[in-house]
């Protein structure tokens, strides 16, 4: 990692998992998991993190200022469309922010002025400048987006950003908003924009690319090159339709190939591989094996031929090591006969802290029961079980006492459910097409939650006949979207977890629920 000196030595680093990764349909947060998410993303050194949009709904804007009010290291930055209204509950959501910005946008390509906007030119300009006017007010750190500049004119795009600049803008963040335009033409773009605003060395040039085509990464990339020194991404490239740009598959590009670069982030790059954990858990959103960086095969070798290469040079086949991005190469970590500060101390470096003594003592309970069970316990087991512990942990109204199945050949699977509800423990018996069908059945036949299971699934953290099963459920009801999530080395008894977990958050009053308003 080179010694960043300048600012345009800099690539700034803009996460927005917790907001625009948080539009993804199915992945919303509780203010407990947004902040878990920050306070990692805090830890790997994210220059800002867009914790949400405050005017979206009294849960988003609660999580921003809860998030602003235990996050020091980064900057904390909530989104605001181009109004008065958005922008006061921005400001009055960042104000516990050591370091506080305020991010808003206005759309500026023809097709969204006159279709969704229904505004001319003319005033889309005032809207804007009014808005970074206003949020002046609150702090000094404010950025302008105009949405879907990649399909805006030029010479408007020119226009509405230098009086934004003039108006008090510090950052000026273009967004390919629907993923259209190719590397070639947007990393043009930002170098036209840079040249041709006369007072475009006031600002840092940022961008935003969707992944529609593909092309998020390569856009941002191109971008930086000609000129951009922020990037906005999302881990696991999380975020609407297609997703954002992928914060790990950017810090590793430029972190690999300085040859090319002549800038790095200030990342941390051993805090990726736990950061994509953490949001995959919370969201239920797997990532798929051969994802690049942190899919479980990205630094898998199968063929005699690799194999063979990197036992006698790494470097033959890998261009980065694993332990640089927070891959481990233990095995046995920690067994039976451990302790509970053997215990917090490896998690501690896998990059878990436990907020409270009650959260902590779960997870070694769980823990100790695993080692008894399981031969070998991997960092991978422990990530989720200490991922579940800490979901089980908030807003739990309803856990799993007890599950039985039966299920054989040509007869119909029944199981045996007994919930904890409160102070109370209620039973049902009910068959299905098999096992976790039959469980889920049972359980819905107590909590009645009136939802529709929308989403199954189902996926082995390590290897073996012994490994952990991960299941993630997707419950939907009256347009409300929440994701469950459960571990056990039983997949029944992950599955009836899972559900549980979902159950769980569909009656908690604390979800955040922000209205589907599009950003940039």
């Amino acid at each position: 990692m080179k010694t960043v000196k300048t600012i345009r030595d800099r690539l700034i680093v803009f996460d927005t998992t917790l907001r625009d990764g948080e539009q993804s349909p199915g992945a919303s947060m509780t203010q407990e998991e947004k902040l878990r998410i920050a306070k990692v993303l805090e830890k790997m050194q994210v220059d800002v993190i867009e914790a949400g949009f405050p005017a979206a709904s009294p849960g988003d804007y609660e999580a921003v200022n809860r998030v602003a009010t235990e996050i020091s290291d980064s900057t904390v930055c909530g989104l605001a469309r181009a109004n008065a209204g958005d922008v006061e509950k921005a400001g009055e959501a960042l104000k516990p922010a050591r370091s506080g910005r305020i991010h808003t946008f206005i759309a500026t390509s023809p097709i969204h002025m006159k279709h969704k906007l229904r505004m001319q030119p003319d005033e889309v300009v005032e809207h804007a400048v009014s808005a970074v006017r206003k949020a002046r007010q609150y702090t000094d750190d404010v950025e302008f987006s105009p949405e879907d500049a990649g399909r805006s004119e030029l010479d408007f795009l020119c226009r509405i950003i230098e009086q934004v600049i003039d108006a008090g803008a510090r950052t000026i963040n273009i967004p390919d908003t629907v993923g259209y335009t190719l590397p070639s033409q947007f990393g043009g773009l930002i170098s036209d924009l840079i040249q041709r605003i006369p007072n475009s060395d006031k600002v840092i040039f940022s961008v935003h690319c969707h992944n529609d085509l593909g092309l998020a990464v390569a856009n941002s990339l191109s971008a930086a090159m000609a000129g951009a020194r922020q990037v906005e991404c999302t881990v696991n490239g999380l975020g609407e339709r297609a997703g954002n740009a992928s914060l790990e598959e950017i810090v590793m590009a430029v972190r690999t190939r300085q040859d090319e670069f002549d800038f790095d982030t200030n990342i941390d790059t051993t805090q990726i591989v736990p950061a994509s954990r953490l949001v995959s858990n919370i969201t239920g959103f797997p990532v798929q094996p051969n994802k690049a960086i942190v899919g479980a095969n990205a630094f898998a070798h199968e063929a005699g031929i690799h194999q063979d290469g990197v036992i006698k040079a790494r470097e033959t086949y890998e261009i980065m090591s694993a332990e640089a991005v927070g891959w481990s190469s233990n095995r046995m970590v920690l067994g039976k006969h451990s302790g509970r500060h053997a215990f917090r101390e490896r998690l501690k470096e896998l990059g878990f802290e436990f907020g409270s003594e009650e959260s902590l003592n779960m997870a070694f309970a769980r823990f100790k029961k695993m080692a008894d069970r399981k031969h070998e316990i991997f960092d991978e087991d422990l990530q989720a079980l200490v991922t579940e512990s800490g979901n089980r942990a908030e807003n739990e109204r309803f856990s799993l006492k007890y599950l039985k199945t039966s299920s054989e050949t040509d007869r119909e699977p029944t199981a045996r459910v007994v919930l904890q509800i409160d102070d109370e423990e209620v039973a049902s018996e009910v068959s299905g097409n098999g096992a976790v069908d039959a469980a889920f059945k049972a359980i819905e036949a107590i909590l009645d939650t009136g939802s529709t299971l929308q989403l199954f699934s189902v996926n082995s953290i390590t290897s073996g006949t012994d490994a952990q099963g991960e299941v993630s459920v997707r419950l939907e009801r009256e347009g409300m979207i929440v994701n469950g999530h459960g571990s056990d080395l039983d997949i029944v008894i992950a599955s009836a977890r899972a559900y549980i977990n979902a159950a769980n958050k569909l009656s908690a009053d604390s979800m955040t629920h922000p209205q589907m308003i599009e950003g940039v």
